[in-house]
């Protein structure tokens, strides 16, 4: 594991510290999940964000499929004839 230096606001300190001591973890355990969870999050944004860009890509060129056609599978679930999910142009 390697080794790095942060500086802390006062008030970031003081909240860790009474962290790491009511759930009896060190200050470094709790910083490591804490960036683990950033990281996480982060790279879940980037990905919807790049599916966001795909999906106005798709709508820009006509690759959609209509509400009703939607709405028609929806209103089908849990039947004897559900339907099988609509595809683009539908």
């Amino acid at each position: 594991m390697s080794i790095t230096s942060v500086r802390l606001q006062p008030e970031v300190e003081q909240g860790l510290e009474a962290m790491a001591a009511s759930q009896e973890r060190s200050k470094s355990w709790l910083i490591n999940q804490a960036l683990k969870e950033y990281i996480e999050r982060q790279a879940q944004e980037r990905t919807r964000w790049q599916e966001t860009l795909t999906a106005m890509d798709s709508v820009a060129k006509g690759q959609v499929v209509s509400g009703e056609a939607v709405h028609a599978w929806l209103e089908s679930w849990g039947r004897e004839d559900e339907q099988s999910p609509p595809q683009v142009g539908q």
